[in-house]
């Protein structure tokens, strides 16, 4: 969508959009650069906990904190949201980790709506990006900043930034490493989008990857959560760490579920049947993949805290297998 003048980045009035604590860093950067936020669009408060207390999200707490007016309409189409949002006469929507916007939404202001995304488009569109870049052992992923349209990712280019994935990188360390560099990118994007000096590029014309080689980022269901021993080490270690430190991957010990958070990769040739496990009952549990093992450094079994492995060997007691 063209824009409608250039403005200096510090005149634009920004709506943010977002719900975790992912989005806090990206409104945070935005705040701290000086950027007009004339409203925080959040989900509306849910009871959580054993109290079932209502709970504000991550971005509502920092909104609130920093005098930032809050909205938080139940659906996105309602017209007496749309009619406040109309009100606000933003020049620019930022949009991160939030739910599906209607276009009536996100069409709204003159400069468009600019998603933040935790992959590098196209490829890993979808839920959970940081889970399957890990899940499937990549090296590398990164952030990208993108304009909104109908289909769900598909959207101009506006920034991208990469970074590496080490080898037992989780889940949650990339998660982490990955919100303070887009932050930084949303605000350069932010500017950018002010001065002029962005051009946004189609997604076709980014790269030269085939369209059936693009993998995908679905939402993580609990099948997918569920470890299978008859794959290779590298396959177990990577789904494990790419599902921690949540939804965490799981196993059955004694009948009781097992999360396991961290784990080591032993390549020997198995002396047990996959699935099965070795102990010395002090200092580590290796339970046997196709071509090796992964040793258990830190796991949550069912009705109890997370621990590290030799805490957890102090206090179990095994059955036989």
């Amino acid at each position: 969508m063209p824009t409608t003048g250039l403005k200096k980045y510090t005149d634009l009035r920004i709506v943010f959009m977002g719900t975790p604590e992912f989005a806090v860093a990206s409104l945070d950067a935005l705040v701290k650069a000086g950027c007009k936020i004339v409203a925080v669009i959040t989900a509306a408060d849910k009871p959580a906990g054993r109290g079932m207390q209502l709970q504000q999200s991550a971005v509502k707490k920092y909104a609130v904190e920093n005098n930032l007016p809050v909205l938080q309409p139940e659906k996105l189409k309602n017209p007496e949201f749309i009619e406040q949002l109309k009100l606000l006469k933003a020049d620019l929507q930022v949009v991160v980790a939030f739910r599906m916007l209607p276009e009536a939404v996100w069409n709204m202001p003159p400069m468009g709506s600019v998603n933040l995304h935790g992959s590098l488009l196209p490829q890993y569109r979808g839920a959970a990006p940081i889970n399957w870049a890990v899940i499937n052992g990549e090296k590398e992923t990164g952030v990208t900043t993108f304009k909104l349209k109908h289909e769900i990712d598909t959207g101009d280019i506006l920034m991208q930034e990469s970074f590496a994935i080490g080898e037992n990188d989780t889940a949650g360390t990339v998660h982490d490493t990955m919100k303070e560099i887009g932050a930084n990118l949303l605000v350069k994007t932010i500017k950018g989008i002010a001065d002029g000096s962005l051009s946004e590029t189609p997604q076709h014309f980014t790269s030269n990857i085939q369209h059936n080689s693009l993998k995908h980022a679905p939402k993580i269901f609990t099948q997918t959560c569920k470890i299978d021993w008859s794959k290779t080490v590298d396959e177990v270690h990577n789904l494990i760490r790419g599902l921690s430190p949540y939804p965490t991957a799981f196993t059955f010990l004694n009948g009781k579920k097992l999360k396991i958070f961290t784990t080591e990769k032993k390549f020997m040739k198995p002396a047990v049947a996959a699935g099965q496990y070795e102990t010395d009952y002090k200092s580590f549990l290796h339970f046997a993949c196709s071509n090796g093992y992964v040793s258990i450094k830190e796991l949550q079994l069912e009705g109890k805290k997370k621990m590290a492995i030799d805490e957890f060997l102090r206090g179990y007691r095994f059955t036989a297998q």
